[in-house]
């Protein structure tokens, strides 16, 4: 058996090395049109930024090493050009020589991967100033641009996690940075509210910061001087960067009949099989589906293409193994910020239909005394079912740790009340006695089950939709006089049994401290006074004043 892949990075790799390990009698062939192999395009901003001290660090393999470790005939600067799959045969050019060569195959992997999207009007004229990163030669591009010009001021367009890491990483080395983002909030895949967080962090370290806009105009001649935007803000840039997304290169999978999935990228089945019998597909051009409902989704990372990798080496030869589903589970750093979320937003819940609980838990990441600081988690269940459906969670650590146990809570099915059961390891200068996760799930079952929760967008609709309804400040004097929201009344949570007779049993009520957890004891209060219907503000005046901060941006 011949086995040819068709790319050589994360996920190309992975079914090489994997089928080599299952047994030794295939051949194995590996083209790509690069030069490097199996390098770690998501540390790329980091050397950029001088964290990683040598590009050499993220190729720690070569093609030597493959062929003695794997017996793995890997040919970079390879471009395949055309596919006969009737014939399993391929045409490659050597971009080296510039010779045309073929090739035959009885398996073929598709592990093309993704290309950068160049938005208009950068895809009208060549900029030696203009990069983007996706592989390890742009690396040495951007490196050898930024060491012979020195440039001071830098535009980077797009605030996904390569744009937020570029950004972070260039204000590290003492440029000017201004970031574009063509939707109303960085990191579009998160909640409005969430990102709004990492704006903050954004301003406050220096970042020009342009939400809603795009670049409309480039002046220069084969250097961009200076780009005009939509909203008409004249910037002057010496560097810019586009990461604005990526796109599957599926144009050899279409050539041979592959489907193409919803999403855009090939659509595979849990073996990573396509629809063209012995053609397979990996990585960032294959769809994946979501744990949580089983539809395509499409998450570019190197996790999951090594994952698929795996997969399809195993499956070729003669394995079992099957893809089980993605979270879209994701993690950065902006700054001395740590953010991270793990299945579905808000917006993707109602979005898919469900009807859910919201909750916002503000605590600390481990012990105050011994340096804990704050970290906030926004998790949903299903009201159905009590099922976790997603997080996100911003902190300045121990974010990691908390999107990797909701996210493995959510692989096997756990309902907020088991996130309370996890037996996690504490001790002061790692967690609280009551860990952030479990105070998530027990927070968020007693939500389900008699002690609702609303958010500050709900309250704020609320508001507006019944006058009758009743706002109680449980905090001290001085903190509703600091900040409260708007149409509260002052009843510190010590004074709420007597003073209960003032309010009206049969009115919502909303009851709210500074980050909910007064707010909650209140809320028991009068629930257990017969109050009808009673929540709890959830993550407490905090929240809702940077929701309200949000709003008025």
């Amino acid at each position: 058996m011949k086995i040819i892949i068709i790319g050589s990075v994360a996920a190309g790799t992975s079914v090489a090395a994997k089928a080599r390990r299952n047994t030794e009698e295939a051949e194995i062939v590996v083209y790509d049109q690069g030069k490097d192999i199996s390098y770690s395009v998501c540390g790329i901003p980091y050397q950029i930024g001088g964290e990683v001290e040598t590009i050499e660090q993220l190729t720690p393999r070569n093609v030597a090493w493959f062929k003695k470790r794997y017996e793995v005939d890997i040919f970079t600067e390879h471009r395949v050009t055309r596919v006969d799959h009737d014939n399993k045969t391929l045409e490659i050019t050597d971009l080296a020589a510039g010779e045309t060569k073929k090739d035959h195959y009885d398996v073929l992997v598709l592990a093309t991967g993704a290309s950068p999207v160049t938005p208009p009007p950068f895809d009208q004229n060549e900029y030696d100033n203009v990069f983007q990163v996706r592989n390890i030669q742009d690396n040495r591009d951007i490196s050898a641009f930024l060491s012979l010009n020195q440039p001071k001021r830098a535009l980077v367009v797009g605030s996904g996690f390569i744009g937020l890491e570029l950004t972070e990483q260039l204000v590290h080395k003492g440029l000017e940075v201004t970031l574009v983002e063509m939707q109303n909030q960085v990191m579009p895949p998160m909640d409005a509210d969430m990102a709004f967080r990492v704006e903050e962090q954004l301003e406050a370290n220096g970042v020009h910061l342009l939400l809603g806009d795009t670049v409309k105009s480039i002046e220069g001649e084969g250097t961009a001087k200076r780009v005009v935007t939509s909203k008409g803000e004249s910037l002057e840039a010496d560097v810019v960067f586009l990461s604005v997304g990526v796109r599957p290169n599926t144009e050899l999978a279409k050539q041979i009949g592959v489907e193409i999935g919803a999403t855009g990228a090939v659509k595979v089945n849990k073996k990573m099989q396509t629809n063209v019998p012995d053609v397979y597909a990996v990585g960032d051009v294959a769809e994946s589906f979501s744990v949580i409902t089983g539809n395509p989704i499409y998450r570019p990372l190197g996790s999951t293409a090594n994952k698929m990798g795996r997969i399809a080496g195993d499956v070729i030869t003669g394995g079992n193994l099957e893809h089980r589903g993605v979270l879209g589970t994701g993690i950065f750093r902006i700054f001395d910020w740590h953010v991270g979320q793990t299945g579905l937003t808000e917006k993707e819940a109602v979005k898919e239909g469900f009807d859910f609980e919201v909750l916002y838990n503000i605590k600390p990441a481990h012990a105050e005394y011994l340096g804990g600081k704050e970290m906030t988690i926004k998790a949903l269940a299903d009201k159905k079912d009590g099922r976790i459906l997603g997080a996100q969670v911003i902190g300045k650590g121990g974010v990691d740790k908390r999107v990797d146990v909701i996210a493995t809570a959510i692989t096997f099915g756990a309902k907020a009340e088991d996130l309370f059961h996890l037996d996690l390891a504490y001790a002061p200068p790692f967690a609280t006695t009551k860990d952030p996760v479990l105070y998530t799930g027990m927070a968020l079952d007693n939500a389900l089950h008699g002690n609702p929760l609303i958010t500050p967008e709900k309250l704020i609709e609320k508001s507006n939709e019944e006058k009758s309804l009743q706002i109680i400040d449980t905090r001290s004097k001085k903190d509703f006089e600091k900040s409260h929201v708007e149409g509260a009344v002052h009843i510190p949570l010590g004074e709420l049994r007597q003073r209960a007779d003032e309010l009206d049993k049969s009115r919502p009520t909303v009851t709210y401290c500074n980050k909910g957890v007064t707010g909650n004891a209140a809320q028991n209060v009068l629930l257990n006074l017969g109050f009808t219907e009673v929540y709890n503000l959830s993550g407490g005046n905090k929240n809702y004043q940077s929701y309200i901060k949000m709003l008025n941006k």
